[in-house]
Order: C-alpha cells, then sequence, then structure tokens
C-alpha cells in the first residue's frame, strides 16, 4: 500500500516576503516624516499658540520625541507577542495601531477649537503611533532575515530599511504637492502656509496613511511564518516570558546593540528633523540658518535622500561579502570625520549645502541597511523578535529623541554656526565606533535556535537558549 503523499509547508515568495517588509516600514516612516514635517510646519501654531515661537517648536518637537520613548514599551509588548505567537499576527497589528494612530491625528480638532484637550490627543495619538513602531521595525527586518535564502540576509534585511528614504520622498512629496495647490500670498510655500493649508490641507497627508495601510495590510495577511519560527515553536522553544530571558541571557547583545545604532540615529534626525529647521531659518534670524524657502530646501533634501535609498541597498551585498562588522566600523568611521566637515561644507554656499546632504544621505544609507540584519542576528529565533527591537528603540531614545533639544541648543550655542552640532555627531559615532569594535561579527551566524554555537540546545524545560555567538 503507497504511503501517503505529504504537501510541503508552505513558503513565502521571494516577492511577497520583500514586499511586505518594505512596505509596513515605508508606511511607519512616512507617518513619522509627516508628523516631523507638521511639527515645524504648522502643529506650534495649531496645538501650541500660547507659547513665543521658539517655545513652541520646542513643544512640537517634545510631542514628536515622546513617540520615541514609547517605543521600548512597544518593542516589550510587541516583542513578547511576536516570540509567543509569531510574526505574521503582530505585524498586522503593529501595523493597524500605527495606521489608526495616524489617521487620527488628521481629524484631531485643534487649540482654537478644543483647548488643551486637543494637544492632549495629539500627544495621545503620537504616543500610539511610537508604540506601534517599537514593534514594526523588528517584526519586518525579522520577516526578511528569517525568510532570506543562504548568503543574502543582509541584502534581504536593506529591504526594510529601505522604506526610510521611500517614507521620507513620499511624505515630503505630498506636503509639496498641496503646499502648491493651496497657496499663501507668499506663493507655493508651505512655510508661509496658506488659511486653507492651516485649515484642512495640513490633514490629508494624515488621511491618506488609510489608503497605504489597507495596501499594507493586503499583503501582510497573506504571509506565512517563516520556517525558523515554526521549527521553534515546533521543538518547545518558545518562552513564556521572552523578555525575563533577553535580560537574564543576553543583556550584552542588547547593550552593544543599542550602541550600534546610536550613530546611525544620531545622524538620521539631524539629517532630517534638525537640517530642515537649520535650512529655512533665515540668515538674518536671531538664531541664523541657510535662509532657504522651504520648497527649495525640501527638494534639495529629497535629492539626497535619493542617495540613502540606493546606499541602503548598495550596503546590503557588501555586509554579505565583507561582513557587517566590517563594514560598519567603515562607515561609522566616515560619519565620524563628517560631523567634523560640518561647517567647511556648508560654508561653499549651496553647492556645499547639497553635498553636505548628499554626503549625510549616502551614509545614512550604508550605516542603516546593515542594520537590519546585524540586530536579529544578534539573537536567538525565541526571543529574536523582543531582543532585536528593545535594541532598536532604545538607542531611539538616546539618539532621535533628544537628538533635536541637542541640535537645537548646540545650534543656539554656536551663535548660528552649526559646528557644535557637527562635534555632537561625531562624539555619537565614536560611542558606536567602540562598541561595533567590542562586538563579534554575525555573518556566519545560523538563525535556527543554537544553529552554529557549538553547543547543545537546551530543551524547553529551560528558560535561557545561548545567544547566537561567531569569531570575531
Amino acid at each position: 500500500m503507497p504511503a501517503p503523499s505529504t504537501s510541503p509547508a508552505p513558503v513565502n515568495s521571494r516577492s511577497r516576503v520583500l514586499v511586505a517588509s518594505l512596505i509596513g516600514t515605508t508606511i511607519e516612516f512616512y507617518d513619522f516624516y509627516i508628523y516631523a514635517t507638521a511639527a515645524v510646519l504648522v502643529f506650534p501654531s495649531l496645538f501650541f499658540p500660547d507659547s513665543d515661537p521658539t517655545t513652541a517648536l520646542l513643544s512640537s518637537f517634545a510631542v514628536f520625541g515622546a513617540a520615541m520613548v514609547a517605543r521600548p514599551i512597544g518593542a516589550v509588548v510587541f516583542g513578547h507577542l511576536g516570540d509567543r505567537l509569531g510574526r505574521k499576527g503582530t505585524l498586522v497589528a503593529s501595523l493597524l495601531t500605527m495606521g489608526i494612530a495616524t489617521f487620527l491625528i488628521g481629524v484631531l480638532p485643534t487649540y482654537a477649537q478644543a483647548g488643551w484637550v486637543a494637544t492632549a490627543l495629539l500627544v495621545l495619538m503620537r504616543l500610539a503611533q511610537g508604540f506601534a513602531l517599537g514593534g514594526e521595525w523588528s517584526g519586518a527586518a525579522l520577516v526578511a532575515t528569517e525568510n532570506a535564502p543562504k548568503g543574502k540576509r543582509a541584502l534581504y534585511g536593506t529591504f526594510p530599511q529601505l522604506g526610510a528614504p521611500l517614507g521620507f520622498i513620499i511624505g515630503n512629496g505630498l506636503f509639496l504637492i498641496i503646499g502648491a495647490l493651496l497657496p499663501s500670498a507668499a506663493g507655493a510655500d508651505p512655510s508661509q502656509p496658506s488659511d486653507a493649508f492651516l485649515s484642512w490641507g495640513w490633514r490629508v497627508p494624515f488621511l491618506f496613511s488609510a489608503v497605504m495601510v489597507a495596501i499594507g495590510l493586503w499583503v501582510r495577511m497573506r504571509l506565512v511564518e517563516a520556517p525558523v519560527f515554526a521549527r521553534t515553536r515546533e521543538a518547545g522553544l518558545v518562552r513564556k516570558l521572552p523578555l525575563a530571558t533577553v535580560l537574564r541571557g543576553h543583556w550584552k547583545q542588547l547593550v552593544l546593540g543599542t550602541f550600534f545604532m546610536l550613530a546611525t540615529y544620531v545622524l538620521f534626525y539631524l539629517m532630517t528633523t534638525f537640517s530642515l529647521s537649520y535650512g529655512r531659518t533665515a540668515e538674518d534670524a536671531a538664531v541664523p540658518g541657510l535662509g532657504y524657502d522651504y520648497t527649495t530646501f525640501v527638494l534639495m533634501m529629497i535629492f539626497g535622500v535619493l542617495f540613502f535609498a540606493v546606499f541602503t541597498l548598495v550596503s546590503g551585498p557588501l555586509a554579505d561579502k565583507y561582513g557587517r562588522r566590517l563594514t560598519l566600523i567603515l562607515v561609522t568611521a566616515g560619519i565620524l570625520v563628517f560631523g567634523l566637515v560640518w561647517v567647511p561644507l556648508i560654508g561653499l554656499g549651496t553647492l556645499g549645502v547639497v553635498l553636505w546632504l548628499v554626503l549625510g544621505f549616502t551614509l545614512m544609507g550604508m550605516t542603516f541597511g546593515p542594520m537590519g540584519a546585524l540586530l536579529p542576528e544578534l539573537f536567538p529565533t525565541s526571543v529574536r523578535y523582543t531582543g532585536s527591537g528593545i535594541s532598536y528603540n532604545v538607542s531611539s531614545i538616546l539618539g532621535a529623541a533628544v537628538a533635536p533639544f541637542i541640535a537645537v541648543a548646540l545650534w543656539q550655542a554656536g551663535d548660528g554656526s552649526p559646528w557644535l552640532v557637527g562635534v555632537y555627531l561625531s562624539s555619537m559615532a565614536l560611542l558606536t565606533l567602540v562598541a561595533l569594535l567590542l562586538g563579534k561579527e554575525t555573518k556566519d551566524v545560523g538563525l535556527d535556535e543554537g544553529e552554529g554555537e557549538g553547543e547543545a540546545v537546551t530543551g524547553p524545560e529551560h528558560d535561557e537558549v545561548p545567544a547566537a555567538t561567531a569569531a570575531p
């Protein structure tokens, strides 16, 4: 009698993996960029009108930073669900949470309509965005790397990272289009918004996110769990409390992963959030800036972000060939030098400013790309969602959440010159460089629980599994 046939377990196609990991982070960064843009253009007057302009801007940035504080909480909650129940459902939940919060920002009343309640609701929605983002990136990175073919994990890991430049281009491009359609007396310049722009135009990008979220949900609902997680679940290695396991058995990886990301985060927010404020501040202001109009400077930034996108993809094959550690050591050294040459570059005029943006965003792509593989590779499958998410998002507090405030303070201390801001970036790059020198190469680490470790995998009765390690 013939043996019953067994059909192979379903697997994700390459296109499904890449699109599912890319679209979520594109939406994630789109949502954050449109908030960052609105924080500069309209939120100070719409939600903090009783403050002087500088205080209002800082208050708006404070709400921006509040999301960073919520991110580690989201990393713990979504990480727990992702390591316990699976990646697919958790990714759907994080995307849905992000989409609802962003859409609701688009329908909020302003301070003039609801007083402090409007500001409180903005903070609440911003916290919800940060909470969702805490689980979004690590899940997307795991979808990419856990489904990647051998020798191409870093390349696949660049696709969730590619969402950052794509989100920037879509978000800022949409604001430019709306500004052109709703021009003020000063022309199509969103930095001097018309009454229509202040009334409803700024809401359109937030409402548009619903369309992107719907597409993202459709793609992610079609995913199946990666075989590496399925094998971990079948072996009974799923942890009851992934956070406890990470803190007890993998705290060194948590610390190193956090500092691996530090320079990346600081560079990211200096080149996007700070540069937008610095670039469009008048040269004769109390704290002078570059004096470009909003549209011109954003177009210059979008040109730089194209290099961000290209070199994010370029970094993947390099990290697969030469290793994550060596690639990032060289790039981080480049960031350190870049921070020290801000003033000479900007002093060259418009050509120098464009070169400054191009170099900054090129380095951003080269440092951000390999992180999609490096952070997940630091942790075994049973705690990978939690561990990589916490490292990524705690670094957001140390880097991104405080960067706008530190940068503004240093900009003021330099009497309008950004040289101290560049020194700040170089200092953070030095800390990341030290962490990379202390860390180990992860290129050849197996993602299966215990694979490549030279040790037996502990059974389900234990609550710890040795972290994935490899020779430096």
